[in-house]
């Protein structure tokens, strides 16, 4: 039986990361055993208490410092021993319902790495604006790559533990999604795509990304093309 470590970063997430462990917890997937990590990145409201109650179910980081989403995903990575490495985001955006369509690939000893796609299944997304630089990044990725895929900044990032081997991540922010994109395919593996679905929330409701992460992306995938 294979084992799948789940990531979960998390800053500032009283309300729903409870919720997420309920669900990421009890998902059964055939064939695949759990560890869960989960990676405080120094929040400031009820969070940390919250995972107090959750160390006897999960592996429990609770970091001083906020760095951002780059940071903790590091930190969860070095502490994994699964097979197989998944992100999961600790708001409500991501269901791990979709955990057996996200690993069904993986029976493919050929696939190395699968991301789960929001504009291949359905999704409720209220920022234009968001979506619409989400598909720019993308569309730089596949330019700079020479790869097709749809959806760059997807936060259900999976792949073969091996993948990662004597990877070194800089990014301490939200630059993580397109430097492990970058690191991924300059290594020469390609991204096998599968639909998910997806709730998108709006800044009201705690979304965290902006338009500097958008630039910062581009930077980020700029700067590692043209890296040796």
């Amino acid at each position: 039986m294979n084992t799948l470590s789940v990531i979960i970063p998390v800053f500032n997430e009283e309300n729903t990361v409870e919720t997420v462990l309920s669900r990421v917890s009890e998902q059964k997937i055939p064939g695949w055993k759990k560890e869960i990590i989960v990676v405080d990145d120094g929040s400031t409201d009820g969070t940390q208490k919250i995972l107090e109650k959750w160390k006897k179910n999960c592996l429990v980081v609770l970091k001083k410092k906020n760095e951002g989403k780059g940071s903790a995903v590091t930190i969860g990575m070095s502490k994994s021993t699964g097979d197989v490495l998944l992100i999961q985001d600790a708001d409500s955006e991501y269901d791990p319902k979709d955990y057996p369509i996200l690993l069904a690939p993986f029976s493919n000893p050929k696939v190395m790495v699968v991301y789960g796609s929001r504009f291949l299944g359905p999704h409720l997304s209220t920022q234009f604006v968001y979506a619409q630089g989400n598909k720019f990044v993308t569309l730089v990725t596949n330019i700079l790559f020479n790869t097709n895929i749809t959806d760059m900044e997807t936060g259900y990032k999976v792949f073969r533990k091996e993948v990662i081997d004597g990877m070194i991540i800089q990014a301490k922010r939200f630059d993580f999604e397109p430097e492990i994109t970058a690191k991924i395919l300059k290594k020469g593996y390609q991204i096998y795509e599968v639909p998910i679905s997806y709730l998108g929330r709006k800044f009201s409701e705690g979304k965290k990304l902006t338009w500097k992460d958008g630039v910062a992306a581009f930077c980020t995938l700029l700067k590692f093309r043209l890296m040796n």
